[in-house]
């Protein structure tokens, strides 16, 4: 017996605006390029250093301009309303916002004999997600109802099923929001929505492959990323859990995550996986499938066959407990495949063996001797791109922080998006990047909203067809040694 998630509204018989908690929440409760050998970087003046990503020969990036800063761009393009975009709205958001509107229905068909993926699939994914499929419930806590569980304000660790079970008890008659989550989904979406139009070039196809199991937070999932214009290409694990996040925040923006894997953390390289991986242009592993052997397995396998059709292959650092527990085997990968590193300024000293003294600068630095292109982020104090042993300093874009969950897959979104769009400035990207995740830190949730990502799209188009007006703005002023 199969079933599917529908948006129901308050007058459906399966949902009464009474009720403190959705079906989801109680099911929830009860079932507790670069190449390596001839990497190209071109120096365009004395002071500016830019980066070409694609250079394999079978790979042409999408032109939209060249060397030029995304920092000069007026924000009149943010406030402007937009023409309502095909196929994903923003009422996705305000269904998952309101805590009570998804419901399940049965379908009676069987979801293994299903067709997972689109009907007519492209000639090549844009990028290729490998990681965590996990459905999020996020909600506004005080610190009283922390310390009322036990909680550490401000961490992540892993639960099992009987604490997962007691904290959404606990939320049970709270205001929260289910989603389909994990880190790379939420840089996946904000990359969807960012190139869903053809705004400076066409409109990108993204992708996602993981573990979900064929319970209906599974069906949940896979249905709120087809919204998104992501593809969910893993058909249902049979009797497989799929794996929660619960994330509070307290009015302080800070959040305590707690992870219930599930069967997320299970990928096994088949021949299916193999001849996606063939047909993408960046691959994308996320750190927390580190957490298995078997998985770390499927991952060089996969990371063998993006490298052997000339794929770009990106790694996210995710967690310091995760890159501690499993140092030798991240840096097995990303010393062998890795083209570009996305990590915080904790991860990156983690992955240096630097103390918390070090700068985040320096772990950029010392990482972009190792792997060819490095992001870390650094919260409201900016962040850094690192290139063969150099660091750009990128600025924050200032904002009024209301929910720092995201911030991090929002800037890896925005470094994503300006390679697809074949930038080789590192500033103009990085203050891309830095502005995406401005917006979300603004919003509550992890995940770009469309009209956001439009209006950001179009303005960064605009900027870099506008690069001769803007050719004095800003410049790419490598940090000294």
């Amino acid at each position: 017996m199969a079933f599917s998630l529908l948006s129901l509204s308050s007058s459906s018989p399966l949902f009464s605006s009474s009720d403190s908690s959705s079906l989801l929440f109680r099911t929830a409760i009860n079932s507790t390029i670069f190449d390596r050998n001839n990497t190209n970087y071109n120096v365009y003046s004395s002071d500016k250093y830019t980066c070409r990503l694609f250079n394999h020969p079978n790979y042409t990036p999408m032109p939209i301009g060249t060397e030029t800063s995304f920092s000069g761009v007026s924000d009149k393009f943010l406030e402007a309303t937009s023409d309502e975009i095909e196929g994903d709205t923003d009422d996705e958001e305000e269904e998952e916002d309101s805590g009570g509107r998804v419901g399940f229905v049965e379908t009676g068909e069987d979801e293994h004999e299903h067709h997972w993926g689109p009907s007519v699939p492209p000639e090549r994914w844009d990028v290729l997600g490998l990681g965590q499929a996990m459905v999020d419930f996020s909600g506004m806590v005080d610190d009283e109802f922390l310390n009322r569980l036990g909680l550490e304000k401000g961490t992540r660790k892993v639960v099992y099923h009987e604490e997962r079970g007691r904290v959404l008890r606990a939320m049970d008659g709270c205001s929260y929001k289910a989603a389909a989550g994990g880190s790379l989904s939420n840089s996946l979406v904000a990359v969807a929505r960012l190139g869903g139009q053809p705004i400076g070039g066409p409109a990108l196809n993204i992708a996602m492959t993981g573990s979900v199991g064929s319970d209906p937070l599974g069906g949940f999932y896979r249905s709120k990323l087809r919204r998104a214009n992501v593809n969910f290409l893993s058909a249902p694990v049979k009797d497989g859990t799929t794996g929660t996040v619960i994330v509070l925040t307290t009015p302080d923006a800070q959040r305590t995550m707690l992870a219930y894997q599930g069967t997320s953390s299970r990928v096994h390289y088949d021949p299916c996986l193999a001849s996606l991986v063939s047909k993408t242009r960046i691959l994308i592993v996320e750190g927390y499938l580190f957490e298995l052997p078997d998985t770390i397995k499927a991952i060089r396998k996969a990371c063998e066959e993006a490298r052997r059709c000339g794929a770009l292959i990106a790694i996210t650092a995710s967690d310091v407990s995760c890159i501690e527990r499993h140092y030798g085997d991240f840096w097995d990968i990303m010393a062998n495949y890795a083209d570009i590193v996305f990590a915080n300024s904790d991860e990156a000293r983690t992955f240096s063996h630097f103390s918390s003294k070090e700068s985040p600068i320096s772990a950029a630095r010392y990482l972009s001797h190792l792997v060819p292109f490095v992001s870390v982020t650094d919260g409201r104090r900016g962040s850094y791109l690192g290139v063969k042993g150099e660091a750009v300093y990128i600025p924050p874009s200032h904002c009024t922080p209301v929910d720092t969950c995201g911030a991090g897959d929002a800037y890896a979104s925005g470094i994503l998006y300006g390679i697809l769009r074949g930038v080789s400035d590192l500033r103009g990207m990085g203050a891309l990047a830095a502005k995406v995740a401005s917006v979300v830190v603004a919003q509550q949730g992890t995940r770009l909203r469309v009209q956001d990502a439009v209006r950001l799209a179009e303005s960064f188009t605009f900027h870099h067809q506008s690069s001769n007006i803007w050719s004095d703005v800003g410049s790419d002023q490598i940090s000294s040694l």
